[in-house]
């Protein structure tokens, strides 16, 4: 059977794959579109697994808030090309999509659940890595809800570092300004907790270890207010709501957020994500 121009342009329309790939999967599969198609599937199947071990440092973060509920993935792949091509673009779009319709807690929830068409959202991704030629990995994916409150977001504008945080507040669209500010000031400050109880215990003692250790030499009536002081400063540089402000420095986060948004604003959650 011939296999003409239109045959080649249709299968490359449907698939996404190179002209000569499916020229040769038409040539293979005696004309059959369909049986071309899949041709071309398993194919990209087999691409992907050989380029399973290439080492991925770059990628997209990816965010979508609908006011009380949110996602956010982030997708890695081998070089910013790929990153920056339509089809990625589209593909991490797609992901976040699903998350916030499916809400996996974890990556690997994500990757076993059903994507739209068949297949797992794995079998999708082998797909684009057959398409594209590159490795590509879901790396971390996050939902949340908060019908008590709302839900925002913030990607930079490299779209290698986005935030998703959760706060509890009676205000509606009008908290949406102080909250891209505070998902700002954790893409900048990049801080590690919550609440002081969550910090490692042990990093704490080594931490005041130090701070004695620092101290040794003063008077003994003043070492132990030193050190308390050194500890306020430890944690204020790692909890978010002690951190210092973003937009104004004599300010923390939470009287930040009290100040705009009422005296019972609490931050419920939040995550960072970062390519970098």
């Amino acid at each position: 059977m011939e296999i003409t121009a239109a045959m080649v342009r249709e299968l490359r329309e449907k698939s996404g794959a190179g002209m000569m790939d499916c020229k040769k999967a038409l040539a293979e599969t005696g004309g059959d579109l369909e049986q071309a198609f899949d041709h071309l599937r398993k194919a990209g199947l087999k691409s992907a697994e050989k380029k399973a071990s290439r080492e991925m440092e770059e990628g997209r973060v990816h965010s979508e808030t609908t006011g009380s509920l949110g996602a956010m993935v982030e997708v890695t792949c081998e070089t910013d090309f790929v990153a920056r091509t339509p089809d990625f673009d589209t593909f991490v779009a797609d992901l976040v999509g699903h998350a916030m319709e499916h809400r996996p807690a974890d990556a690997g929830e994500l990757l076993s659940q059903t994507w739209k068409g068949g297949g797992t959202v794995q079998d999708s991704i082998k797909q684009v890595v057959g398409k594209l030629g590159e490795n590509i990995s879901v790396s971390r994916v996050v939902t949340y809800e908060n019908t008590a409150g709302r839900v925002a977001s913030y990607i930079h504008h490299n779209d290698k570092v986005g935030v998703l945080v959760s706060v509890a507040t009676d205000k509606g669209e009008e908290a949406e300004a102080i909250l891209k500010d505070l998902c700002f000031h954790i893409a900048f400050h990049n801080p590690e907790c919550l609440a002081r109880e969550e910090l490692d215990a042990n990093l704490i003692e080594r931490e005041k270890g130090i701070f004695q250790a620092e101290v040794a030499d003063k008077p003994e009536n003043i070492r132990e207010k030193i050190v308390a002081g050194k500890l306020e400063k430890f944690y204020a540089e790692r909890v978010l709501p002690e951190q210092r402000w973003v937009r104004d420095d004599k300010l923390t986060v939470q009287k930040a957020l009290e100040q705009a948004l009422g005296s019972g604003t609490r931050i419920e959650a939040f995550s960072r994500f970062g390519i970098e």
